[in-house]
């Protein structure tokens, strides 16, 4: 059972998993939860990924996050009356959850004022990082969506070569552009730009940054902590 901690948590997951009512496998493509379900229960992921999107009135998916390994979801739910979830997790690659039921941990962050502390300073850390997103997406445009996508693509997956940054995730270009809020057609024509002017290269399915500072300069980054500035 993993316990390394990630370097935006403050609360501890070892403390949670003591008050797991189950564990099981994940499913690649099922879901965990969907929007409008009953909520009862908060996740642990202990390994695989997942993916949280939420779905337009029109249809169209928007990706705001991908869990790995000691990351929690369904937080969202929690003291709340007749709760339903309000996103839906979808199981990116295979792993093992903890579920833990929700009446569960309201009752013990009632009781252990540590607990509760250390659970409100991991939900200032996740909201910190839901508004940066939100800002980038809003005012950069569809160029800059994708640019701040790839920045912050590289800082959770990004593998560090030579003289580029391989993000170690394969996407498809729609899973990418459910990530900008923006269309396929948009992405894939942003994308071929920057190959054919050297700023990206793609193989075997996945994306290396060849001109990581093109990128910043062009959304003007603030050069955010990368433990804000991420997609996890």
């Amino acid at each position: 059972m993993m316990t390394r901690m990630k370097p935006t948590h403050s609360l501890e997951i070892k403390e949670l998993l003591k008050f797991a009512d189950r564990n099981f496998r994940s499913e690649r493509g099922k879901f965990l939860f969907q929007e409008g379900m009953v909520a009862e229960e908060l996740y642990i992921i202990l390994s695989g990924k997942i993916q949280i999107s939420k779905i337009t009135s029109d249809g169209r998916e928007l990706s705001l996050r991908i869990c790995g390994a000691n990351d929690i979801c369904g937080e969202l739910t929690l003291f709340t009356d007749n709760p339903k979830y309000l996103l839906s997790a979808k199981v990116l690659e295979e792993g093992e959850i903890v579920a833990i039921k929700k009446d569960v941990i309201e009752s013990e962050i009632f009781q252990d004022s540590k607990l509760a502390f250390e659970f409100m300073k991991w939900m200032s850390d996740h909201f910190r990082k839901t508004q940066t997103k939100f800002r980038d997406l809003v005012l950069n445009g569809k160029r800059g969506a994708l640019f701040s996508t790839l920045i912050r693509m590289s800082n959770s997956y990004g593998i560090h070569n030579d003289h580029e940054i391989l993000i170690d995730l394969p996407l498809t270009n729609q899973e990418l552009a459910n990530f900008c809020g923006t269309s396929r057609e948009s992405t894939n024509r942003i994308l071929s730009e920057l190959k054919k002017d050297n700023i990206i290269a793609v193989k075997k399915g996945k994306i290396s940054i060849l001109d990581l500072q093109y990128l910043k300069d062009e959304i003007g980054c603030e050069n955010c902590p990368a433990v804000y500035c991420n997609i996890e």
